[in-house]
């Protein structure tokens, strides 16, 4: 094999870890390249409405900057989104208003977009070996999603509700999506079509699909986010 073809074949990845999603995901190490934004008003309007693109006209801030997060990593480009949002306040006194923070959950990290029955029906811990807080059985549970009732003010801004409550953007990867409803299908065994109404009801509310995770990532940029691999 030539050392071009190897090159070629490292950008791509395997299917879905939980279903065959029927397309190729990309490297989840792949390193985006800024590209040149321009206003977004600028831009191709969307020719269909299969997608919400909606979300672009909210990327408003002064501050704009899309975390990308290819794995679960905890929830880390959560976390890196939020924390952005606080030290422009502590260092420049930006309001939260003036802060356009995205996320794009793609590859293994798009299940942090589905709720906590859906990583406890189709063990998204196991699939993905990822352990609960203790370390001892596979997390059942999306550990953005929610915090238990009594947690600090600062656990429960950490959370993918809250974070959307704020103005915040949550874009996920569709090919990733489809690997989802395959799993939904194989387990339940039901036709695709009712595995899709029952994998998007698990989606959390506010998530938005997107045709894939760097489709997601790009359009930001051209928003005019700058880029960050934050898991």
């Amino acid at each position: 094999m030539t050392t071009g073809r190897r090159r070629f074949l490292s950008w791509i990845g395997g299917a879905s870890l939980l279903g065959v999603a029927g397309r190729p995901s990309l490297s989840p190490h792949v390193r985006l390249i800024g590209v040149e934004t321009t206003s977004d008003s600028a831009h191709h309007a969307a020719v269909a409405d299969k997608w919400d693109m909606s979300w672009t006209a909210r990327v408003t801030g002064k501050y704009k900057a899309v975390f990308d997060s290819p794995d679960v990593s905890g929830g880390a480009a959560l976390y890196r989104a939020v924390a952005w949002c606080d030290q422009y306040k502590d260092v420049y006194d930006a309001p939260r208003t003036d802060m356009s923070p995205v996320i794009v959950l793609r590859h293994s990290g798009f299940y942090l977009a589905m709720n906590d029955a859906f990583w406890q029906e189709y063990d998204v811990g196991k699939a993905l070996k990822k352990r609960d807080d203790q370390g001892r059985k596979w997390a059942k549970a999306n550990p953005i999603a929610k915090v238990a009732g009594g947690a600090s003010a600062d656990a429960a801004a950490n959370t993918i509700p809250a974070f959307i409550a704020s103005g915040g953007i949550v874009l996920a990867c569709g090919w990733s999506f489809g690997g989802a409803v395959a799993t939904v299908a194989k387990k339940d065994r039901i036709e695709k079509a009712a595995a899709e109404v029952k994998a998007r009801g698990m989606v959390l509310p506010g998530v938005i699909l997107q045709p894939n995770g760097i489709f997601a990532a790009l359009r930001a940029q051209e928003a005019g986010c700058s880029y960050i691999l934050a898991s």
